[in-house]
């Protein structure tokens, strides 16, 4: 157990600026590694040293400064992680762990020996594989980027083997899967300790569109009996993998009520975000407790449901000047990242806590439509999870 709080963060984006605000009030020296002085968690006061993910000079640098290692994203380089380790640096998630977030093969083949349903899948360069998967399954079918992917890039549907040879001649590794037919997506998030000790927070809807999540739902409009599967695979990956910190499992449930695990996330994550408000303890705040190897806190709800609408960046005008008229939407929690504004880029959430998802979501849409001007935002599954 870390009595003195110095975390490292690789990273600097908006998951590192909230997790900036929860290290303040514990007291937590948090260190990001940036890329520059005016990303948003840098902007937000967390100390920070600039460099790469994918340096390794730079990776052993911030871990000399602190007592452990954690992240904002994925795209870190794991073989340095795993140096690190070796060495005795306490690194939350491990290299092992991160692998399984970064690569999806790794992760299919993981999630099937510890044996939870998924969708089927092949390596794309399986020319044989993929005749038997569109064979048993049909056409479309869905290729994925097996690293690097995320917020729908990285994601495609393919009508049949003409399309899926021009996503592959994009260059790098792909796998395919049969496309699911979604009902729902769920996310659920365990926040976990070196030790073993975890805590579950609510079963999340998330409402997708074009492999972005646009809208998110806690707890699910979901049945116990779904919820407790979804919370079950969760619970099996995160102590099949020996995950550290807050873990994020993307599921799928069909129309027949199958519970399938789609994709992971071995830090806080976007699924989460209405626990600031919503919940006792914020998965940035628990986060930071598990890398530390503190007690962790309650995850129990403080409102019937907690709703979040994400805003997506319209062009290049300050949405900034625009909050007060967001403030006026009663009930609603503005967070911006601090974040230049384009089309398509998360730069912010609205939530709103209330009794009933639907009456909720109107508002938290009314003020996320006021950040950017716009006339409301819809929402729509597109079958692929992307996240």
């Amino acid at each position: 157990m870390s009595a003195s709080g110095r975390v490292g963060m690789v990273g600097a984006g908006q998951l590192a600026r909230m997790t900036q605000r929860a290290a303040i009030d514990l007291g937590v020296h948090l260190t990001v590694l940036a890329t520059g002085p005016d990303e948003p968690a840098v902007s937000a006061g967390a100390l920070h040293r600039l460099g790469a993910a994918d340096d390794p000079a730079a990776l052993r640098a911030l871990a000399s400064e602190v007592d452990v290692i954690t992240l904002d994203h994925e795209l870190v380089d794991t073989a340095t992680l795993a140096s690190l380790e070796a060495q005795g640096v306490p690194v939350r998630p491990s290299a092992r762990a991160l692998r399984v977030a970064q690569d999806k093969l790794v992760a299919r083949e993981t999630f099937a020996a510890l044996g939870l349903p998924g969708p089927a899948h092949v390596v794309a360069s399986d020319a044989d594989g993929v005749d038997e998967l569109a064979a048993a399954h049909g056409w479309p079918l869905v290729a994925k980027a097996r690293t690097g992917g995320y917020d729908g890039r990285g994601v495609e549907v393919v009508a049949d083997h003409a399309a899926l040879d021009a996503v592959l001649a994009r260059g790098g590794e792909w796998i395919v899967e049969q496309r699911i037919p979604i009902a729902l997506e769920l996310a659920v998030l365990v926040a976990r300790r070196p030790g073993g000790e975890s805590v579950v927070y609510p079963v999340v809807e998330t409402l997708q569109r074009d492999g972005i999540c646009h809208e998110l739902v806690m707890p699910a409009r979901i049945g116990a009996d779904v919820a407790d599967r979804a919370i079950a695979i969760a619970h099996a990956i995160a102590d099949g993998i020996d995950a550290v910190g807050i873990l994020a499992v993307e599921q799928f449930v069909t129309p027949e009520g199958e519970v399938l695990v789609n994709e992971i996330a071995v830090r806080p994550h976007n699924s989460g975000h209405a626990t600031i408000e919503g919940c006792a303890t914020s998965q940035f705040t628990n986060h930071l407790r598990a890398v530390l190897d503190w007690p962790l806190g309650p995850t129990t709800m403080l409102a019937g449901c907690a709703v979040t609408v994400n805003v997506l960046g319209v062009d290049g005008s300050d949405v900034a000047a625009r909050v007060p008229a967001a403030l006026a939407v009663e009930g609603a929690r503005v967070h911006l990242y601090g974040k230049a504004s384009r089309p398509g880029r998360k730069i912010g959430h609205v939530t709103v806590l209330g009794h009933d998802p639907d009456v909720a979501l109107v508002a938290a849409r009314r003020a996320a439509a006021a950040l950017t001007a716009t006339g409301g935002n819809g929402t729509g599954g597109d079958g692929t999870g992307g996240r």
